[in-house]
């Protein structure tokens, strides 16, 4: 093992706090889900919709395993060193986190009660979640792992999505609760749908842009060739 592997994982400074931002998000938003009592949910569930709730929790609970898992396939490091751990890790955030959770994700979205707009966000998201993921897991399976770890990238912008927008939220319910009586007709929960529908669609795209911003700069540069000498004394029609 060479020192450049034994030292690289202090050379990716985002991934500690990457962590630990999770951890937290993890921290605040999953317990009330522990307690499988309705009352708790930060989710309002639609009225005489009994399967609702349950498959929230489960989507929480498969959100959860996802995001946890996701922070050591992105980790450079980790995938380097510990190359069964990768694909371990990898299978459990596919299997048991990303695809569950985007199924059940798209019956929470289609039963929400937060709006239209909330609605289209979600279903587009967890669809879109489930599309890069699936073509990530068939790069790999053709052993295409540039291809792998361009669209795991992606599925991993995703999953982080959730925590994004509730930071979103904070400054869109600043910004409009001085409109609730003009712009919303004092309209309280319209507002605050409001200002959930801009964090669900805002924050996925932004993620998405930095990925593949992230992505491009990283891609490989083709060395420029210079022209051959002969190139300048051959005559056009002989070169074509």
């Amino acid at each position: 093992m060479t020192s450049t592997s034994r030292t690289s994982w202090w050379r990716r400074p985002w991934i500690v706090p990457l962590m630990l931002v999770v951890a937290a998000f993890l921290a605040f938003s999953v317990p009330p889900y522990l307690t499988f009592d309705p009352a708790q949910s930060r989710l309002k569930p639609p009225e005489g919709n009994d399967l609702y709730y349950p498959l929230l929790v489960a989507h929480v609970l498969f959100g959860t395993v996802a995001m946890a898992t996701a922070c050591f396939q992105v980790w450079p490091a980790f995938r380097a060193r510990h190359r069964v751990g990768h694909r371990i890790t990898g299978r459990i955030y596919v299997y048991a986190g990303a695809l569950p959770a985007g199924v059940l994700g798209l019956y929470i979205g289609w039963h929400t009660v937060a709006g239209p707009s909330v609605l289209v966000a979600n279903l587009v998201g967890s669809a879109l979640w489930l599309l890069v993921t699936i073509v990530g897991l068939r790069k790999a399976l053709q052993r295409r792992y540039d291809e792998h770890r361009r669209w795991m990238s992606r599925s991993f912008a995703l999953a982080m999505s959730i925590a994004l927008s509730r930071v979103i939220n904070i400054p869109a319910m600043i910004v409009l609760t001085p409109q609730v009586d003009t712009a919303f007709g004092g309209n309280e929960e319209l507002m605050r749908n409001t200002a959930t529908s801009i964090g669900v669609w805002l924050s996925p795209l932004l993620l998405l842009l930095l990925t593949d911003w992230i992505l491009e700069r990283r891609k490989p540069r083709v060395p420029r060739t210079a022209p051959s000498p002969a190139d300048f004394g051959t005559p056009a029609v002989a070169r074509l």
